[in-house]
Order: C-alpha cells, then sequence, then structure tokens
C-alpha cells in the first residue's frame, strides 16, 4: 500500500503554533468540548475494558481518562510533539494516518476519530479514513467521529469582537462559502461540516444508526467571549453551568446544531448474517 503524507501545515501547526495538550483544560469554552465530549462517549460507549482505537488522539487527552475508565487504549497520531506528551496516559501510541491504518480487521471494539475528519479537506481522504476505522471495528463496534460545525467560525470571531474588520470577514466569509480553511494564518488546513454532511459520511461508509451531536451546544461563544473580554476564568461559574445545561437541553432539537462548535456523529459497525 501506498505511504500516505499528513499535510506539512498540519503537522507544523501543531508542533510549533499550538498546544493542544491545554486547549481543553485552560478555558470555559475548552472546557465544556472536554466535559461534552466525555459524557457523549460514555453515554455510548461499550463496558471496560473494551479495546479502544483513538485515531488522531493528539497528546492523549481523551486517551488519559478513558484508560483511568478502564479502557485498554491504543492512541495513533500524525504529530510526534503529540505522541510524546501522550507517554503519560497509559496508552500505546503509534505514529500513524488516519487513512492508512495498521491495526487488523475487526480487532477493535470502538474507533474514536476526534480530530482527523477536520484535517482532511478532500472528501476521498474523508471516506478512507472512515472506511479504516469500518475495517478495524468488531461487528457491533463502535465509532465516533468529530467534525468542526461550519458555522463555527462566525461565532468565534464575534466572540473575539473583531468581524467588524474587512479582512476579518472576507476570511470567515471564504470559510462559510468553501466549508474549508486554507491554513496559512491562524488556524490550520481544515473542513467545517454540516451535521447533515456529517451524518452522510459516516453513514455512507457503512455505520448504522449513525446520528450527530452537537457538543458544546449554543452558549459556547458566550463563554469565550465573556471570558476573553473580563479576563476571569469562568471555569467554574455559574455561566459555565448554565452553558453545559444549554447543550444539554438543545440535543432534541436537530436545528441547533449548527449553534455547536463541534459536532460528535456515533454509528455501528452493523452485523452480518456470517457474524450471528
Amino acid at each position: 500500500m501506498t505511504s500516505l503524507e499528513v499535510a506539512p501545515e498540519i503537522v507544523r501547526y501543531y508542533s510549533e503554533a499550538t498546544d493542544e495538550a491545554s486547549r481543553l483544560v485552560t478555558t470555559a469554552d475548552g472546557r465544556l468540548e472536554m466535559v461534552r465530549t466525555q459524557e457523549l462517549l460514555r453515554r455510548h460507549l461499550p463496558a471496560p475494558p473494551a479495546r479502544v482505537l483513538d485515531v488522531g488522539g493528539g497528546p492523549g487527552v481523551h486517551a488519559r481518562w478513558l484508560t483511568e475508565d478502564g479502557y485498554h487504549v491504543h492512541l495513533i497520531d500524525p504529530v510526534p510533539r503529540h505522541l510524546e506528551q501522550a507517554k503519560d496516559t497509559c496508552a500505546t501510541t503509534e505514529l500513524g494516518d488516519a487513512r492508512q491504518l495498521t491495526a487488523e480487521d475487526a480487532s477493535y471494539d470502538v474507533v474514536l476519530m476526534l480530530g482527523p475528519l477536520y484535517h482532511l479537506i478532500e472528501r476521498s481522504d474523508r471516506d478512507r479514513a472512515l472506511a479504516e476505522a469500518y475495517r478495524v471495528l468488531k461487528p457491533g463496534g463502535l465509532v465516533a467521529a468529530a467534525g468542526i460545525n461550519r458555522y463555527a467560525s462566525l461565532f468565534e470571531h464575534t466572540a473575539y469582537a473583531h468581524l467588524h474588520k474587512e479582512p476579518m470577514q472576507r476570511s470567515i466569509g471564504s470559510i462559510l462559502s468553501t466549508q474549508t480553511h486554507d491554513g496559512r494564518k491562524a488556524f490550520t488546513a481544515a473542513y467545517f461540516h454540516s451535521g447533515d454532511q456529517l451524518r452522510t459520511e459516516v453513514a455512507a461508509a457503512g455505520f448504522d444508526g449513525a446520528e450527530v451531536f452537537g457538543i458544546e451546544g449554543p452558549a459556547w461563544s458566550l463563554l469565550a467571549a465573556t471570558e476573553r473580554h473580563t479576563g476571569q476564568s469562568l471555569i467554574d461559574s455559574p455561566m459555565f453551568e448554565s452553558a453545559l445545561t444549554a447543550a444539554r437541553l438543545a440535543e432534541p432539537y436537530p436545528e441547533l446544531l449548527a449553534a455547536s462548535s463541534h459536532l460528535l456523529a456515533v454509528g455501528h459497525r452493523p452485523f452480518t448474517l456470517a457474524d450471528r
């Protein structure tokens, strides 16, 4: 099989421009993403000690709590810095690519893809990554795949109070119209999904029962704006608890998916007659 190459700007961004290990613990909206991802995954995960393949698992933020919960986690990531940071998570690690997994067929109970799909700009690459997840899952196994919401940048840069500036309007307007970011400034190359698109891609890969959840819900940008403009942490505040409650209350209403920053799709590899 031909070796694949991760876009160099992605590796450079996570190696030099940002510290992914701190993103979900230092701000209120990051903490909201973490708490909601945990509760959504715990709702769908099989009981430990199941085998979890954490594809694009970064520095091991999720691998850490999963191993603490009793899961056997193998983390794959294309960024060497992330593997170094993940060494103390009790997960095994491997340098690799979501589109070309080394795992054997039907060898895992769960495949997490909490980053790869929004760094694969082309639909063919996302399809290939989902096909690999399907291949390595046992029949009945769970896939959980995250996407960045198509409108996240609109909310984010309003919260930062610079969307009214013309260069920013052009940049965000381009993301809204093309659903992609070119990686030239501030963030790396990325694809932005709608809820329907993410659900369709997971279902098209063959997964049963595909459904999509808004991770942070509709109030995350209020946290980001308030924290940024007051300089005060809101992680342990009533506003944080209200934003978390809003995310939970929004779940039954698919029209509110568009207000979340990240989306989480879940589905299962179906059983066949040969599996029964």
